[in-house]
C-alpha cells in the first residue's frame, strides 16, 4: 500500500470512528478497544471508573463515552467469537477480576501452550472453587456464565475442608483431580491459618489430643521440635518430636533407648501408665 493510500485509509477510518457506537468489556480503570476500517482504536472510557459491558460513542481519537450498558444476548453475541476456558474461580483480585484455575490443564497446554492461573474480568457471580465458563480473547479472559454442568457438591468439599483448614495432601474425596489440589493449594496460600507454623501447631495438637494430652506449646529446632505439653492427668513434659513423621527423638525421661518405638500419640498413654 503506498503512503497516499494508507493516509487515506486513516483518514476514512477516523470520519466513521466519530458516527460509530460499538460494545465492548471495560475493567475499573482500564481502556476499551474498537476495529473501525481496518484501524484499531485503544479509548479512554468516560466515566473514567466504569466497570463492565458497555455500549461505547467515541468523541475523538483517544475518549470514548459510554452511552449504556449492554444486554445480555448482546454480550452472549460478542462472547460467541472467542475460545471457551473452563475454569475454577480461586480469589478474588480486586473489584470484578478473579484469579482462577484451569479445569482441565492438558486441553489447557494443547490449546494455548501454557498452564496456569489466569485472571478473569467482569466475574459477576460466583465464588471459590466453583466452576465457570470463560472466553479467552487474547491474553485476557472474560467470564460468561457458572458451568452449571459442573457438580456444586465439588465445590461444596473444597469449601468446607478449606475451613477446617484441611491441608492439601490430607485432601481426599470422590472425584477430586490434580487441578483441584493445585487450585485448593493456591486458595490455602492466601487463607488465615495454613501458614506452616500454625499447621505444625494443628498437627500437634491433633497428635496429642487423640492420645488424650494438651498441648501447652512449641519450638523449632531444624528437623525436630520440643514440646511442651501435658497429659489428662495434668503433669507436664518435654518431648523432643521428629517433624517428619511425630516420632519420639527424645521422651524426656528414661525409655531405655526406646524412644524411637513411640511416636507423640503413644508417648502420651506410655507417660501417663508409666509403661517403661
Amino acid at each position: 500500500m503506498d503512503i497516499r493510500a494508507l493516509l487515506n485509509q486513516i483518514a476514512s477510518a477516523e470520519v466513521q470512528l466519530h458516527t460509530t457506537q460499538f460494545l465492548a468489556p471495560c475493567v475499573k480503570g482500564g481502556k476499551v478497544r474498537t476495529r473501525v476500517a481496518g484501524m484499531v482504536y485503544t479509548l479512554a472510557p468516560q466515566p473514567r471508573q466504569f466497570e463492565g459491558w458497555g455500549l461505547f460513542q467515541p468523541i475523538d481519537q483517544q475518549t470514548a463515552t459510554l452511552i449504556a450498558e449492554a444486554d445480555l444476548p448482546d454480550i452472549a453475541a460478542y462472547l460467541q467469537h472467542f475460545p471457551t476456558l473452563r475454569l475454577r474461580l480461586a480469589y478474588r483480585l480486586h473489584n470484578q477480576t478473579w484469579l482462577a484455575y484451569p479445569v482441565n490443564e492438558a486441553d489447557m497446554r494443547q490449546r494455548f501452550k501454557t498452564v496456569k492461573p489466569v485472571p478473569v474480568h467482569l466475574v459477576i457471580e460466583g465464588d471459590t472453587f466453583e466452576q465457570i465458563i470463560s472466553r479467552r480473547n487474547g491474553a485476557s479472559c472474560w467470564f460468561e456464565e457458572i458451568d452449571r454442568r459442573d457438580d456444586p457438591t465439588i465445590a461444596e468439599t473444597l469449601q468446607s475442608n478449606l475451613k477446617q483448614l484441611v491441608p492439601v495432601e490430607e485432601l481426599q474425596f470422590k472425584g477430586i483431580t490434580p487441578e483441584m489440589r493445585s487450585l485448593y493449594d493456591l486458595v490455602a496460600q492466601r487463607t488465615e491459618g495454613f501458614a506452616q507454623p500454625q499447621q505444625d501447631e494443628k498437627r500437634l495438637r491433633q497428635a496429642l489430643k487423640l492420645g488424650g494430652g494438651e498441648l501447652h506449646q512449641f519450638h523449632d529446632r531444624g528437623e525436630y521440635w520440643t514440646v511442651d505439653w501435658t497429659t489428662s492427668d495434668g503433669v507436664r513434659h518435654a518431648s523432643a518430636i521428629a517433624k517428619a513423621d511425630l516420632t519420639v527423638v527424645s521422651s524426656g525421661i528414661c525409655l531405655s533407648g526406646r524412644d524411637r518405638d513411640f511416636d507423640l500419640q503413644s508417648l502420651v498413654g506410655v507417660m501417663e501408665h508409666q509403661e517403661w
